[in-house]
């Protein structure tokens, strides 16, 4: 099955001649803060401005590398990377991004649940410090997302709302495990994502017999830092970024990510030589009103 293109919740039958990338379709909206964050991207990757703890060549391969790692876990599944690293999401927030939490049409996304371990069971709970957000979502990781929806259809999964013996509830969430039930971050980090940083070249691949080595600074925590690295360096604002995150204040956003902010004089070098491609190469300079 996959998505109807209209709405999020519903579900239709292809044709049998049409293939699957055909219901692909970017959010239909031409402006917006989605629009503005996948400029942002594509402005500071094309220009190679980007500086960051991964680069765009690492992350790009380990978008490649994630679904054959992801069969190990029973169910080829992909469009997690796109997610932290294009939404800055964190990882028990891709785990329990739900369906309806996802409008296609005007390109957001709604954080408000995440997959958390409470006593060694699952439950679904609200984000970090109860900070439900809205994240714009770029077109690039829509595509993503709806070709993994048109592959592997949204699942019913039903946890413990908040705490293991609170009320049930049940999400149509986009990950799951091969039979329906809810992603475990443990098995997900052993089966799936150390052998997709091997796969993209971050770490070594362990001897056999032996597990992989320990990559605290790779953990898939990287993909929440490259989204935000990415949108500072092309120019977004703290305040904005800050509330894309989830963090609690703009100020603890500055504290995290002050180091990889583009140097003013970088900004300046920047702005002038940009100011100057678009008069042309036969410009010797801006002229002044009363150079005129």
């Amino acid at each position: 099955m996959q998505l109807n293109r209209a709405k999020t919740s519903a579900f239709v039958e292809p044709a049998a001649h049409s293939p699957i990338p055909s219901a692909i379709d970017p959010p239909r909206s031409g402006s917006g803060p989605a629009t503005e964050v996948q400029a942002r991207l594509d402005v500071s990757l094309r220009l190679g401005t980007f500086h960051g703890p991964w680069t765009p060549t690492v992350t790009a391969g380990l978008a490649a590398a994630e679904t054959g790692c992801w069969a190990r876990l029973g169910r080829w599944q992909a469009g997690w990377a796109p997610i932290g690293a294009g939404c800055g999401l964190r990882q028990g927030e891709i785990f329990g991004l739900p369906l309806d939490e996802v409008d296609f049409d005007e390109g957001w996304m709604r954080v408000a649940y995440q997959v958390k371990l409470i006593n060694g069971r699952l439950v679904f709970a609200p984000p970090k410090r109860e900070k439900e957000r809205d994240v714009p979502l770029p077109a690039r990781v829509a595509e993503a997302l709806k070709t993994h929806a048109d592959l592997f259809p949204p699942v019913k999964v039903t946890l413990p709302w908040r705490t293991p013996d609170g009320p049930p509830l049940t999400k149509l969430l986009f990950f799951s495990r091969n039979g329906g039930g809810p992603v475990r971050r443990s098995d997900f980090n052993v089966f799936a994502w150390k052998p997709a940083l091997v796969a993209a070249g971050v770490i070594p691949e362990p001897i056999k017999g032996e597990r992989h080595q320990a990559a605290r600074e790779h953990g898939m925590h990287a993909l929440r830092h490259f989204y935000a690295s990415v949108l500072l360096d092309a120019g977004e604002n703290i305040k904005a970024l800050s509330q894309y995150l989830g963090h609690s204040d703009p100020g603890f956003t500055l504290r995290v990510y002050t180091h990889l902010m583009p140097s003013s004089e970088g900004r300046t070098r920047r702005a002038v030589d940009g100011a100057y491609e678009a008069m042309g190469p036969k410009s010797d300079g801006p002229e002044t009103a009363q150079e005129r």
